[in-house]
């Protein structure tokens, strides 16, 4: 049984992989909003990563951070504070985390991390500026930790298309639009967040003990493929 220490599990991706841990797993959540379950195997903390202090955890093999943001706007209806928040809540909410975590980390069992980034890094995509400049920061941070960390600690990125959660709610309100994403994606498809909790699991278990440094996109084809 490991010690999972999973921020912003309470919905969406994270709550996903919340469920998926808890049968086999510690979890301790760290979100603003409990997740709506209760179970012996989880602990949760109420707070803000990006204000309070983060919580003592005696025991940590596995860090996952998964807040995230979608804010879509022309280059020139963002502010330069939208690009600030969106690094404090994708990168610097990372380090803060990491940073924090890391000593007890080193002492875990196969200890690992896994953090977030987007198909946008990639692919170019119109009033993406904001998130795929911050997400590439997480993916720097993932090749320079996963070399820093490479006889310690496995570090590794997903970087998901749209995926059916509330935070995406705005870009699928309507079947037209869902009809319309599928079209979009080459494998005719978008990502429910138990396909990507899934990924998660891989990456932290024993079978990805090779694997670090690596951001692994799961794009149903939108990057990869021109069809």
């Amino acid at each position: 049984m490991k010690n999972i220490v999973i921020i912003g599990g309470s919905k969406g991706i994270g709550n996903a992989i919340l469920l998926q841990q808890l049968k086999n797993n510690k979890v301790f959540n760290i979100s603003r909003n409990a997740p709506e379950i209760t179970h012996a195997n989880l602990t949760h903390f109420s707070l803000n990563v990006l204000e309070d202090a983060l919580p003592e955890i005696e025991n940590i093999d596995t860090l996952i951070y998964c807040p995230g943001s979608i804010n879509l706007k022309p280059i020139g209806s963002l502010s330069v504070e939208d690009f600030r928040n969106e690094f404090e809540i994708n990168v610097i909410g990372a380090v803060k985390a990491i940073q924090k975590y890391l000593p007890t980390l080193k002492k875990g069992i196969d200890p690992s991390i896994v953090l977030f980034s987007t198909v946008a890094v990639k692919l170019g995509m119109p009033y993406h500026a904001s998130i795929a400049a911050s997400k590439a920061g997480v993916e720097g941070l993932v090749k320079s930790l996963g070399a820093e960390l490479a006889s310690v600690i496995r570090i590794n990125a997903i970087a998901p298309t749209i995926t059916e959660t509330t935070l995406a709610a705005g870009i699928l309100r309507n079947d037209r639009m869902k009809e319309n994403m599928v079209e979009r994606h080459p494998m005719k498809g978008y990502l429910k967040p138990e396909e990507v909790a899934s990924m998660a699991n891989f990456l932290i278990s024993e079978s990805a003990k090779s694997i670090s440094g690596q951001i692994f996109e799961m794009d149903y084809g939108i990057v990869s493929f021109k069809i």
